[in-house]
C-alpha cells in the first residue's frame, strides 16, 4: 500500500462507530465552590468495573490528596451500542462510585448533568457548561435530615 499519499477526506469512506464511549474525571473539586479544588484524607474509594464501564484511581484508600496535588484522582469510561448507552452506563457507574474522605467529589453534579436534556441530546459545548455554573443551575438535592444526620 501506498503509505506517503495524501487522504482525501471528502471522497474517502466514512467508518461509522461501532462502540461509543464517554469519560468522566473525577476530582477533588467542590461544585457548590466554583469547582475549588479540596484536599484531605480518603477513607474509601468503593468503585466495581464491569465489562460496559472500566476505572482506575491514583489513590488508594487511607491515602490522602495534598493541596498542591493535581484534582484530578480517578477516570471512568463507560461504553455503549450507541451515545445513550454510554451515557447510561456512566450514570450508574457514578451513582455507585462511593468516596469517603474529607475531600469534595463532583460526581453527584455529574450525574445531574449527564441527565440534563441538553447533554442527552448532545447540544452542548463548554458555553453551555459555564451558563449552567454561572447559573447555578445544577444544584445537588439533599434531604435536610441527610445533611444534619452527616454533620
Amino acid at each position: 500500500k501506498d503509505r506517503t499519499s495524501r487522504i482525501d477526506f471528502m471522497k474517502a469512506d466514512y467508518v461509522y462507530p461501532k462502540v461509543h464511549c464517554l469519560a468522566a474525571r473525577i476530582t477533588v473539586e467542590n461544585p457548590d465552590d466554583a469547582f475549588k479544588p479540596t484536599s484531605g484524607k480518603i477513607e474509601r474509594i468503593k468503585f466495581q468495573s464491569s465489562v460496559a464501564c472500566w476505572g482506575y484511581f491514583s489513590v488508594w484508600t487511607h491515602a490522602a490528596i495534598h493541596e498542591f496535588a493535581d484534582s484530578q484522582f480517578g477516570h471512568l469510561f463507560a461504553r455503549g451500542e450507541d451515545r445513550e448507552e454510554a451515557r447510561k452506563t456512566l450514570v450508574l457507574a457514578l451513582q455507585n462510585l462511593d468516596v469517603v474522605g474529607e475531600i469534595r467529589t463532583p460526581t453527584d453534579y455529574l450525574v445531574q448533568l449527564l441527565q440534563t436534556e441538553a447533554f442527552k441530546r448532545n447540544k452542548i459545548d463548554t458555553n453551555w457548561l459555564d451558563g449552567l455554573i454561572r447559573e447555578r443551575a445544577v444544584r445537588l438535592k439533599y434531604e435536610q435530615g441527610d445533611v444534619v444526620f452527616y454533620a
